[in-house]
């Protein structure tokens, strides 16, 4: 399993192999474009030579900040980001051991509690948590009972509704006139 998510094969090869990037790159998908978002582990690994939660999380706050700040930006809003990234980080240390595959390991879950781990977590909403979901259960090898149903309408087979489904170029596609057409039916108010 490789994930193609980013267009940079340094930032995939991260996310593909460190479930904390993966993590992290969810997190920061919010008000920029997915490729940004899911790149942001990798700049927070140069930048700050960490990539395990441990680290991150007992790192001076300012100059977290500081290595959200440098150009470009990981995040269009560092300072906001810099801070969730870190809480993130801290939850897992002081509830997951500093491990982020353990939310969706630990136990062997089912999808419905992997998706109330998820929910749990800081910065994790219902959608965060059901996109997040779905990208573990189509692309990362998680096969806990019911991921799908869980992930709904996410996990469903064939669609292009978000970053779990986002395997090529052409699938980049898909899923951004996806986005796209949602949001411009919201705006009509349907």
């Amino acid at each position: 399993m490789a994930l193609h998510i980013t267009g940079d094969t340094a930032a995939d090869e991260l996310l593909t192999e460190n479930p904390l990037a993966l993590l992290v790159g969810m997190l920061l998908d919010q008000q920029v474009p997915m490729e940004t978002a899911f790149a942001g582990p990798l700049k927070i690994q140069q930048r700050t030579g960490a990539a395990d939660a441990a680290a991150l999380a007992r790192m001076d706050p300012d100059a977290f900040l500081e290595a959200f700040r440098q150009t470009p930006s990981v995040h269009r809003f560092p300072g906001s980001m810099a801070t969730r990234v870190q809480t993130l980080c801290q939850t897992l240390v002081s509830e997951w051991g500093g491990d982020a595959s353990a939310l969706w390991t630990e136990g062997d879950p089912s999808g419905a509690e992997v998706l109330k781990r998820l929910k749990a977590l800081p910065g994790f909403g219902e959608q965060k948590a059901k996109i997040f979901l779905a990208l573990l259960g189509k692309q990362y090898g998680f096969t806990g009972d019911g991921w799908r149903e869980a992930s709904a309408p996410y996990g469903e087979d064939g669609s292009y509704r978000s970053v779990a489904d986002i395997v090529s170029p052409e699938s980049l596609t898909k899923v951004r006139e996806h986005k796209k057409a949602m949001k411009a039916a919201a705006k009509a108010g349907k």
